[in-house]
């Protein structure tokens, strides 16, 4: 499975969200994956919560990809056993799978400074 998020950040952009969830709308659901952006701390950070518990963050990344006006288009692709996370068509960051199965996660969310542009 393949996920593409494409958008255009703000001008003065503190952060953007993208997350697979269980449910759209119950803020208690679990959620396989968070991807956060901080632009301030020029972090991407992801995350999961199972059974309505935030699991450990992780955040190295090798390169920050985002800027203030800029368009970009995150992937994400589901592999054997994590998520790879792609912008721009370069190689960001793994995450491993901590809900199962993945087909649970039957909601998107995307959330912050930007306007979306196209999901697919």
């Amino acid at each position: 499975m393949r996920l593409i998020v494409m958008g255009i950040v703000n001008q003065q952009p503190k952060s953007i969200a993208v997350a697979l969830a269980c449910h759209p709308q119950d803020p208690d659901t679990d959620v396989g994956l968070q991807v956060t952006v901080c632009f301030q701390d020029r972090a991407i950070l992801r995350n999961a919560k199972v059974s309505g518990e935030w699991g450990v963050m992780e955040k190295n990344i090798p390169y920050f990809p985002f800027a203030a006006g800029e368009a970009f288009k995150m992937e994400i692709l589901c592999e054997h056993q994590r998520f790879r996370i792609l912008v721009d068509g370069q190689p960001l960051c793994g995450f491993s799978y901590r809900v199962q199965p993945l087909a649970s996660l039957t909601a998107l969310r995307v959330s912050g400074d930007m306007q979306l542009t196209k999901v697919a």
